[in-house]
């Protein structure tokens, strides 16, 4: 089987693009888009000389960190529940290897989950998105979707969330959240939370499933999107504590323990520092939050004065805009999916974004994924600068980017 993350791919032949000298405007990938801060990258040089292999699950220090992390916010949390990796992509694939049962999914969801389960030649069991919100399965549409799947003699297993998610950039509601947590536990189904954005919501706090059903659920985060250490590869999950909680992690280890062995020893260090939350940190998320709400707003609006519908980002630096209103224009010109419309924007406007069938949605439909945050520059000093602006979008790369944008959602929009 030859498999190809659409992300991954997407950024790399765009970075081609970009190498052969062509001026791109990269909407395509979602990487946080920042640098490094000093005293982070401080931790992880003291760190460098730790060369051991460590517990698979992770140092003492890291869980210890993790679990006050969690209890911080009001999921209560022992040491002994969680489990480091190389990314939360390996945590996810480990959950749904280990999990019994067919995958219910959220359509559109992340690309790699139903690739995940592929692989795995797991069953899925599709159900849209509301309305309001992408990241979990339409409360209204779930158990008519399972009572389905058990009358055609399948076993649906698990319930994948996506709080807040990627890749609408919306976020669920407390009530959404709460109705799927009854489902699950009517249909005795476990849940995978992934929160990996719940640090970078532009107002308030993302609603989690283990508030709810916290015996049945694993929540899967890392590193990646809060602190835009993509790079560095620091995934954690926590596992309930009790029987089944117990053997899930059991056998999520023993996967980890064949495949990845553990989470490189310095970056155990950095995670125990960060989860920790010194004041430095805190108020980097927070700088870094604020910058992922203005320019993904900024772009949202792009969308809008163009004839696009599309939900207003709540969380992390994603929109997903919806092109159906202007559908007979684009027809005209020989866009009648998502994957002409990626294509037309990328060959004939230098625009990358991602089709909205690589996350699952119907192929018919006009939508895509627009990452905004490789917007705030393309070096470090640009990016700094970016992050401590009062007014980021007048700084003249991102002006210049959103001019770019404009000019072609207003050509690819002409009558």
């Amino acid at each position: 089987m030859t498999m190809h993350s659409a992300t991954l791919a997407i950024n790399e032949a765009i970075q081609k693009r970009k190498a052969s000298g062509e001026e791109v405007l990269h909407l395509g990938f979602g990487e946080a888009g920042l640098p490094v801060p000093d005293f982070i990258s401080r931790v992880l040089q003291d760190a460098a000389t730790q060369n051991s292999y460590g517990a698979v699950v992770g140092s003492e220090e890291a869980r210890e960190a993790g679990a006050r992390w969690f209890t911080r916010r009001g999921i209560e949390t022992t040491a002994d529940q969680l489990v480091f990796a190389p990314g939360s992509k390996a945590l996810l694939f480990a959950a749904i290897a280990v999990l019994p049962g067919d995958l219910v999914l959220a359509r559109p969801s992340w690309v790699s989950y139903a690739a995940q389960a592929a692989l795995l030649k797991k069953p899925t069991i599709d159900v849209p998105i509301p309305a309001e919100a992408g990241g979990i399965p339409d409360p209204d549409l779930v158990e008519h979707a399972i009572e389905e799947a058990i009358a055609a003699g399948r076993t649906p297993g698990i319930l994948l969330l996506t709080v807040p998610d990627n890749p609408t950039g919306t976020v669920a509601s407390e009530e959404s959240v709460r109705k799927l947590t009854a489902i699950a536990e009517k249909y005795n189904l476990a849940i995978i939370s992934d929160e990996i954005y719940g640090e970078v919501v532009h107002n308030g706090n993302a609603p989690s499933a283990s508030r709810y059903l916290e015996e049945r659920t694993i929540v899967t985060t890392g590193l990646s999107k809060s602190l835009a250490l993509g790079g560095w590869r620091i995934g954690f999950a926590r596992v309930p504590h009790n029987e089944w909680g117990d053997q899930v992690l059991q056998d999520i280890i023993g996967v980890a323990s064949e495949v990845w062995s553990s989470l490189a020893a310095p970056m155990q260090a950095a995670a125990a520092y960060v989860l920790d939350e010194p004041e430095e940190v805190r108020q980097h998320i927070a700088l870094s939050t604020a910058l992922h709400a203005k320019v993904a707003n900024a772009v949202h609006a792009e969308f809008i004065a163009v004839g696009a519908s599309c939900r207003e980002p709540e969380a992390g630096f994603y929109i997903y805009p919806d092109f159906e209103p202007v559908r007979e224009i684009l027809f005209k010109k020989g866009i009648h999916s998502s994957a002409d419309l990626a294509e037309v924007l990328l060959d004939q406007h230098a625009v990358g974004v991602l089709a909205g069938e690589a996350f699952g949605d119907d192929p018919r439909a006009l939508r895509a994924r627009v990452a905004t945050s490789l917007l705030y520059g393309t070096t470090s000093a640009e990016r700094w600068e970016a992050l401590h602006s009062p007014d980021p979008l007048n700084l003249p790369w991102i002006r210049k980017s959103l001019d770019h944008l404009r000019q072609a959602l207003t050509e690819i929009t002409a009558a």
